[in-house]
């Protein structure tokens, strides 16, 4: 566990604060990075997150707290990054002190708006960040269920095998079971496509097409996701593991997918400001279309799923007329 260290959460959501959850099983402490002080004076007081996963209870004295992002990252060598990808560079800004020699891994489900890169690649490029410091973790997991101890299964990618097997040994727990892939940009890029899927599948529910137009539309999502993969990063995986196929359906399919609830608001006639200020949490995959959707200009792959989405989100083409372009292409 040596080159595992001390661990570090960045971020505040509901994620965050499950992945701060599972890190105190078997840590004595953790540093936490929250934006704001007075998020943190409010936890400290009431001893949970005052905004996500209200249920879940921490002994206090084994997190240290700060909004020195520079201070948290100095003191630890395990970095789990789970801020929204939107707000990762005006984090970043703010740092003093490398990122090389830690160990980075990232929850991100999206991808780094206006660079256009896996949030991996991203600190490669950007932070000369090694692979062998690099890492992913991925699902199928909702927060919500993590915070109730639901049997749950992640997926630690990274290129070096032992500090994969040993991040995911820290991992797991009575209600964790954990995995381990060497394929950090298939499942990085499988994360942010899962979520676009979600939203096309929210779409759909919004416009009352019921199961079995959803069975469909899922299993041409699982193949347009194969076929993006395939191209960006051709290495021999099995779509069918739980990182990608079990992601995309607890993704598409769940009450805890917040992807999902924002695709059927848009089905249901809300426009997307006013879906985004009424969930008051982010839909990343609402970001992430767009971003994919400028990745694939360049790959030309066949993806009428992202497409439709993209025009419905971004061209205010109506989802009546683009979903029904959509369902006349399966088969």
């Amino acid at each position: 566990m040596d080159s595992i260290g001390k661990i570090a959460i960045l971020g505040s959501g509901s994620w965050a604060t499950a992945i701060a959850k599972m890190m105190l099983e078997k840590n004595d402490s953790i540093w936490w990075y929250m934006r704001r002080d007075d998020r943190i004076e409010e936890f400290r007081r009431l001893s949970h997150n005052p905004a996500y996963l209200t249920g879940v209870h921490f002994d206090i004295e084994r997190i240290n707290f700060s909004s020195d992002i520079n201070e948290v990252i100095s003191n630890s060598d395990t970095l789990l990054w789970v801020t929204p990808s939107p707000y990762l560079k005006s984090h970043l800004k703010k740092l003093k002190v490398r990122l090389r020699d830690k160990f980075n891994v990232t929850a991100i489900k999206g991808i780094v708006p206006e660079e256009n890169l896996c949030v991996s690649e991203y600190f490669h490029q950007a932070y000369n960040v090694p692979d062998e410091n690099l890492a992913v973790l991925a699902g199928p997991s909702h927060a919500e269920e993590v915070a109730l101890g639901r049997l749950t299964y992640l997926t630690v990618g990274c290129s070096d095998e032992d500090k994969a097997e040993q991040f995911a040994d820290m991992m797991a727990s009575g209600y964790v079971k954990t995995k381990t892939s060497r394929d950090v940009i298939g499942i990085e890029y499988a994360s942010v496509l899962k979520n676009v899927y979600a939203i096309a599948a929210g779409i759909c529910r919004g416009l009352k097409y019921g199961d079995n137009f959803q069975a469909v539309l899922m299993a041409n999502a699982l193949q347009e996701m194969n076929r993006f993969l395939s191209t960006v990063h051709p290495i021999q995986r099995s779509i069918f593991e739980s990182c990608y196929m079990g992601d995309l359906i607890v993704t598409g399919y769940s009450q805890f997918s917040r992807n999902r609830v924002f695709g059927q608001m848009i089905g249901q006639g809300y426009s997307v400001k006013s879906a985004q200020i009424e969930m008051e949490m982010i839909a990343e995959g609402y970001f992430g279309t767009k971003c994919m959707k400028d990745i694939n200009r360049h790959l030309h792959v066949n993806m009428p799923i992202l497409d439709a989405v993209y025009n419905i989100l971004y061209e205010r083409i109506a989802p009546t007329i683009e979903i029904k372009l959509l369902t006349d292409s399966f088969r």
